[in-house]
């Protein structure tokens, strides 16, 4: 067997087409759930750096971690687009996105439960009120 790459390339954790596996529950620690305070993610929820996260910290975070903070940084993203532009599976940013909450790295503004939202009813007198104007 050879060493380096070429081995990898012989062993199971080599795909032809895909590259280097890791599974899922490699990269969360095999942990189903955003962390201790049980955070839930909305696929819609807005996630963005936050403003007094400490950058020395942020070393000692995974490379998963460190790849989602990069993409929060350039603007604040939801959590169905973070999953896509890391390529990774919705529940495993959603465990990485736990931990960095609970970690300070990052905010999330979760999305008005619809129980919250005006009555269509309202609007449409509101949309009539400024077309009569």
């Amino acid at each position: 067997m050879g060493t380096g790459a070429d081995a990898l390339r012989g062993s199971q954790w080599y795909d032809a087409d895909a590259g280097p596996l890791v599974r899922p529950y490699a990269v969360t620690g095999g942990r189903t759930e955003p962390g201790p305070s049980g955070a839930r993610f909305d696929l819609i929820a807005l996630v963005d750096v936050a403003e007094a996260s400490d950058r020395d910290a942020e070393t000692m975070l995974g490379p998963e971690h460190r790849a989602l903070l990069a993409l929060c940084q350039e603007e604040t993203q939801s959590v169905a687009e973070l999953a896509a532009d890391a390529d990774l599976p919705v529940g495993v940013v959603r465990v990485l996105l736990g931990d960095l909450l609970e970690g300070g790295h990052v905010t999330v503004s979760r999305p008005v439960p619809p129980a919250q939202l005006p009555d269509a009813r309202i609007l449409r007198e509101v949309i009539d009120g400024l077309r009569a104007l």
